[in-house]
């Protein structure tokens, strides 16, 4: 058996993954598609980790134009995470993968609370994670909540899945003569303003030296070719 080339790893997934129809609510046969795709690299030997986000449920900006309050909103949100992490986790078990659900905001009831020991102990047990509610905190994307759980529980590399496979000088849907980038320091990334994670997690990331893997999720099996350490999507570091 080929050995994987990352021993830990920190999946961020948006919630628009999970999205049905028009984009919004909860999908089962995605959640179905993505579990698949998280035991292929848990079969692998690598250890996985996750942080999803919550825009198929709740997009904080559509509170803010009517006057919500920002804190209120990044709540919404977070809770958001909570429901889909849930869903993710049924999908797994139902898949034959342990999974763990940690929240930042405690919830007993549904999950776990965030124990970073605890986490890495799942990992090492062979469970899956999935990290829940951001940070806890107002004002930090589900991105920079990715960076952080990443580096708190020291993985090799945190990978942002996407629809695209890789990072481009602009968007490729929009521009055919977009060229992909194979690999990125911390500081292009952050000067071009590509987006493809918001400033503070990319920012977090240099800072302490943790690798971005940008790839495609649904293009195959992208991820379990880069978990054997084939050139897929495009790489963020020094």
């Amino acid at each position: 058996m080929i050995s994987p080339h990352y021993r830990r790893i920190l999946l961020k997934i948006g919630g628009e993954a999970l999205a049905g129809i028009g984009g919004h609510g909860i999908n089962p046969e995605k959640a179905e598609e993505i579990a698949t795709k998280v035991k292929q690299v848990r079969d692998l030997g690598v250890e996985v980790a996750l942080v999803i986000g919550g825009g198929n449920l709740w997009r904080g900006r559509e509170g803010l134009q009517h006057g919500m309050e920002r804190a209120t909103a990044d709540y919404i949100g977070m809770l958001g995470t909570v429901m889909n992490a849930l869903a993710l986790q049924d999908a797994l078990e139902r898949c034959g993968v342990y999974t763990r659900t940690q929240t930042a905001i405690e919830m007993r009831a549904v999950a776990e609370p965030y124990i970073r020991r605890r986490a890495i102990r799942h990992l090492e047990k062979g469970r899956v994670v999935i990290f829940a509610a951001g940070t806890g905190n107002p004002y930090f994307s589900t991105d920079t909540a990715g960076a952080l759980r990443a580096m708190e529980i020291d993985a090799d590399v945190m990978v942002k899945a996407t629809k695209v496979d890789g990072v481009y000088d602009d968007d490729p849907q929009l521009n055919p003569n977009a060229q992909k980038f194979d690999h990125l320091t911390y500081i292009d990334a952050l000067n071009r303003r590509l987006k493809v994670l918001d400033s503070t997690a990319i920012s977090l990331c240099m800072d302490n030296s943790l690798p971005i893997l940008v790839l495609n999720l649904w293009e195959g099996d992208s991820l379990a070719r880069a978990m054997l350490g084939e050139k897929v999507g495009t790489i963020i570091g020094r």
